[in-house]
């Protein structure tokens, strides 16, 4: 499943249409809540999806029936661009664990580059949910060997996908590579650079959420 926020009318489509905008990415705090709101939206939608348990609630009035989600959370982000999306699904998945992965883009000569996988974080996976952020899905490819390396720590009942503006080859990368995730995005670009830059999307999500690094 692809749900993208962009063909249904929403204030998600403010949140994007400003982490687009020049005049207003100069504002970084601006930038990172925008991000985190995206990432509490999509959670919120996420939920929605979710097996669930009744549960009984004593009030000073009497006794509540609800239904609660009942699948065991683990929230995912790569470093550091996916932080603020990440800490808007905390929101709403207060009781979530976590698990943080570094991954970058080491480039060669030649142009060409492959995904670094240096640092990984993460509990026990064996039949949880997780949910793994990261506001560009440009190849795919640093979201499929941040899933590959998670793996190695027990194999999710379920995965979902969560980027904030991805690029049609990249989507497709990530439905040929993890064809059983759920994919959730908050808009569908057309272009790929051949430096792999989504065109329009926005820039760098993390020099714009934290400043620009001096390091590629």
């Amino acid at each position: 499943m692809v749900y993208i926020f962009n063909d249904h009318p929403s204030q998600v489509n403010q949140f994007i249409a400003e982490l687009r905008d020049v005049k207003v990415q100069n504002d970084l705090m601006r930038f990172r809540k925008n991000v985190e709101r995206i990432g509490l939206a999509m959670a919120y939608e996420i939920s929605k999806t979710m097996d669930s348990r009744g549960i009984s609630v004593d009030t000073p009035l009497g006794i509540a029936h609800t239904n609660i989600p009942d699948e065991r959370v683990v929230l995912a982000t790569i470093l550091r661009a996916g932080l603020p999306m990440h800490q808007g699904m905390l929101d709403i998945f207060d009781k979530a664990q976590n698990a943080f992965i570094s991954a970058y883009r080491k480039h060669h000569k030649d142009g060409t580059f492959e995904i670094s996988v240096e640092y990984v974080s993460c509990p026990d996976m064996e039949g949880s949910t997780l949910i793994l952020s990261d506001p560009m899905l440009a190849t795919g490819a640093s979201i499929v060997s941040a899933v590959q390396e998670i793996k190695k720590y027990g194999n999710p009942a379920k995965i979902h996908i969560c980027s904030i503006i991805a690029s049609v080859e990249g989507l497709n990368y990530i439905r040929r590579m993890l064809p059983d995730a759920q994919v959730w995005i908050g808009a569908l670009d057309q272009e790929l650079t051949a430096k792999s830059y989504i065109v329009p999307g926005l820039g760098d999500a993390g020099d714009l959420s934290y400043g620009i690094k001096l390091q590629e």
